[in-house]
């Protein structure tokens, strides 16, 4: 799922591809989308993006025209910008293409006026993303972790009163009124660094920073933090404070990913081995992993905390190789695709025709037999017994005869 690095370096993509093209026509939308018709025309627009925590913003901004620099306002034209706000879900991305390979989950698409066309399309193949034209930054949401980090921290620490951090730190991770931008393998990392289990209470492992912190915003530090104070409602909560601050490595470690070029969300950068050098805990061999109390997996090392749940159980590991191809959708994997559904299609045929044709023909043979032995069944049974007994006693008298003539034949001779 895309977290606030993926869809920071979106947006870097977006700039990079669209500088200096220009963009012409309506925006299209696939019929499938259930998302909002973005109703934007214009003869000629330019496009950038910005990125704020989970959600990044693009910006269709027309074109002046040569006459004084006043815009035309004819046919329906566009004569303002207009900003469409993405939030990616569990798949989403961009990515500018020929018109000729569009990829087949893009779901609204922005075609440039050149020949022949290229059009920037957002791909979302689970179709969990959503846009939101003339759309702003969502207000229940916090500072971004890693661009307004100041704010971000202000912004924690002066709620931690909150019954939100009555929960977990590992499930408070995820608010993202308070951590936008954090995600599943961003709070594995962090609380991995810091020695922390998931399941202690969220307040207990943020009491005790302070507001202000001496870190230059954007450059990385080390794990190895000075601060290794843990307040005394923390020791009596049986935590234990390695390496410092939460808040902190909020905002560092989503740098770094960032820095690697984005786990395979870059159309560019399919290679997800970097990645997974970089990652120390999460889907890593030797760690544990158990469900949280909103069905989120929890990647982790040693004892889990005192707020686990308890009736939890540790869900099966995934492979990565399956998400290699994930955003693959070059002619190569068409027609590996292809192949493959044809040979199960016909593995299934094979398995399946025997399953229809059998149970049919066992039953009508099994019928059959049954018919057969009730028709046996239905001649008395006494019958049968008194034609035995007949055909014995006829056989019994036969030998009698038999005797009583050889004993006649024997008392002649002897007289």
């Amino acid at each position: 799922m895309p977290e606030g690095p993926e869809l920071h370096l979106a947006s870097l993509y977006v700039n990079k591809m669209c500088d200096g093209v220009v963009f012409s026509g309506p925006v299209i939308k696939s019929e499938v989308s259930k998302n909002p018709e973005v109703a934007f025309t214009c003869d000629s627009y330019r496009i950038t993006a910005t990125s704020r925590g989970k959600e990044v913003k693009l910006t269709l901004t027309p074109m002046k025209s040569d006459d004084g620099g006043k815009r035309r306002s004819k046919g329906g034209q566009a004569d303002q910008h207009m900003d469409i706000v993405f939030r990616f879900g569990m798949s989403g991305f961009f990515r500018f293409t020929s018109e000729d390979e569009v990829p087949k989950h893009a779901h609204l698409r922005f075609y440039t006026k050149e020949k022949p066309r290229r059009v920037l399309s957002f791909v979302d193949t689970r179709r969990f993303g959503s846009w939101q034209p003339n759309g702003t930054w969502q207000p229940d949401r916090g500072p971004c972790i890693m661009f307004e980090y100041k704010s971000f921290r202000e912004n924690v620490l002066s709620h931690l009163s909150d019954r939100a951090f009555d929960r977990p730190i590992c499930e408070v991770l995820l608010n993202q009124k308070y951590f936008n931008g954090i995600g599943n393998y961003l709070r594995a990392e962090i609380l991995y660094r810091l020695n922390i289990p998931p399941f202690v209470c969220a307040r207990d492992a943020l009491e005790g920073l302070e507001s202000e912190d001496d870190f230059e915003n954007g450059k990385p530090v080390k794990d190895e933090i000075t601060d290794t104070t843990t307040p005394e409602r923390a020791k009596k909560k049986g935590m234990k404070r390695e390496a410092g601050d939460v808040l902190r490595l909020c905002h560092t470690v989503p740098l770094e990913v960032v820095s690697l070029g984005g786990k395979g969300y870059d159309p560019e950068k399919m290679d997800y081995s970097a990645f997974e050098t970089w990652l120390r805990c999460y889907y890593v061999d030797g760690m544990k992993s158990v469900r949280d109390h909103n069905g989120r997996t929890m990647w982790f090392k040693g004892d889990p905390g005192p707020m686990a749940p308890k009736d939890s159980k540790s869900p099966k590991k995934k492979k990565w190789a399956k998400k290699d191809d994930d955003h693959d959708y070059t002619e190569k994997k068409k027609v590996a695709k292809s192949m493959k559904e044809s040979t199960t299609k016909k593995r299934v045929v094979k398995k399946e025709t025997p399953k229809k044709e059998n149970p049919t023909h066992l039953k009508e043979v099994v019928s059959k037999r049954r018919k057969a032995e009730k028709t046996q069944e239905g001649t008395p049974q006494s019958e049968t017994k008194s034609s035995a007994r007949r055909k014995k006693s006829s056989s019994v008298e036969a030998a009698a005869g038999r005797e009583r003539r050889s004993g006649r034949v024997t008392r002649k001779n002897s007289k």
